[in-house]
C-alpha cells in the first residue's frame, strides 16, 4: 500500500502545486494567485501538500476563520485519488495544528455528497448552507445615474475602501445568515475582499460610504468573475442602492470581456437571493457549512 506523505507548502513551486489541487477540486470557484497566497502568510496559518505514489494529490489549509473563535480546516484531494486515506491524513494534521493554535472548534464547507459523508465521519455537522447563483453577461446597459448619491470605483477613490470597512462592512456583517458573527479585520478587508480597485464600486452620499459591490477577477479564468461582498447600510435599503451597484458591476464586466459572473448567498438571506433573481441570476450548486468540536479523532 502506498504511504501518504504530508509536508508543508513553503516554496513558490509548492504554492503552484497547492493551486493546481484547489483548481482541480473546485473548478467552479476562483482560486487565489500564488502571490495572493504568499501575501496571506502569517503566524498560525498552515498550508499542506499530500503526496501519494510520488505525486502531489491533495492539499490542506488550517487558519483562523472569519468567524470569531473558530479555525478553518480545509483538506482537498483530487477526485481521482480519493478513498486512499489521503483526506483523513490531511484533516487530522490540520485539526492537530488548529488545536495547537488554541482553537476548540473547526469548520469548512463541503460541496458534494461524498465530502458530506467524509465530514460526518469525523463528527462534523451541518450548521448552514450557501447557494450559488450564476448569471451570463451579455450586452449590459449602464444604470441611470442615481440621485442622492454617486457611484465611483475604488481606483478613482482609494480613500473610500477603508471607510467602506467601518461604515458598511462592520455595520452589515451582523445581518449575514452565518452561524456566528464574522470577524474580519481591517487588514483582511484591504487584502482579501478586493482583487482589483477598478472592478470594485462604492456608493457615496456626501462624505459617507453607504454601499459596496463589485467583482473579484480571476486570472485563471478571465472570462469569469465572482461577485464581491455586497452590502448597503440599513437606512439606505429599499432605495435601489444594491441594484444600482450590481448593475454597474455587470456593465463593467461586459466591457471587460467577462461572460459569466457568480455569487454565493447564504440560504437564509432571502432578500439578496431575490435581488439576484430579479437581476437574472439562476441557481447552481449548494455548499454546506459544517462544524465540529476539536480535537478530532479518526473514525474506526
Amino acid at each position: 500500500m502506498n504511504e501518504v506523505l504530508i509536508r508543508e507548502a513553503t516554496t513558490d513551486a509548492d504554492y503552484d502545486q497547492w493551486r493546481e489541487i484547489r483548481i482541480a477540486a473546485l473548478p467552479h470557484e476562483r482560486c487565489p494567485s500564488a502571490a495572493e497566497l504568499r501575501d496571506l502568510d502569517k503566524p498560525g496559518r498552515l498550508m499542506l501538500l499530500a503526496e501519494w505514489d510520488g505525486k502531489v494529490v491533495g492539499h490542506g489549509l488550517s487558519d483562523q476563520s472569519n468567524e470569531t473563535g473558530r479555525a478553518a480546516v480545509v483538506p482537498r484531494v483530487r477526485p481521482d485519488a480519493r478513498r486512499q486515506g489521503i483526506g483523513t491524513a490531511l484533516l487530522l494534521a490540520l485539526a492537530e495544528h488548529a488545536v495547537a493554535q488554541g482553537y476548540d472548534r473547526a469548520g469548512c464547507t463541503v460541496d458534494d455528497a461524498g465530502s458530506v459523508v467524509f465530514a460526518e465521519r469525523f463528527g462534523f455537522a451541518e450548521v448552514s448552507r450557501q447557494v450559488e447563483q450564476v448569471r451570463p453577461i451579455g450586452a449590459e446597459p449602464w444604470p441611470a445615474p442615481p440621485t442622492g448619491y454617486e457611484v465611483v470605483t475604488v481606483a478613482e477613490r482609494p480613500d473610500l475602501w477603508p471607510l467602506a470597512y467601518h461604515q458598511v462592512a462592520v455595520t452589515t456583517f451582523p445581518d449575514m445568515d452565518v452561524p456566528s458573527l464574522l470577524n474580519v479585520s481591517e487588514h483582511a478587508w484591504a487584502t482579501e475582499w478586493m482583487t482589483d480597485p477598478e472592478s470594485m464600486f462604492v456608493a457615496v452620499a456626501g462624505d459617507e460610504v453607504i454601499g459596496v459591490a463589485g467583482l473579484l477577477l480571476d486570472p485563471d479564468k478571465p472570462e469569469r468573475a465572482e461577485v464581491a461582498y455586497t452590502g448597503v447600510r440599513r437606512e439606505w435599503r429599499g432605495q435601489s442602492v444594491a441594484s444600482t451597484l450590481k448593475r454597474t458591476s455587470m456593465a463593467w464586466a461586459a466591457e471587460h470581456g467577462i461572460t459569466e459572473i457568480y455569487t454565493w448567498t447564504q440560504h437564509g438571506n432571502a432578500n439578496m437571493r431575490r435581488l439576484n433573481e430579479h437581476l437574472g441570476f439562476t441557481y447552481g450548486i449548494t455548499s454546506i457549512d459544517v462544524r465540529s468540536p476539536l480535537p478530532l479523532t479518526a473514525p474506526n
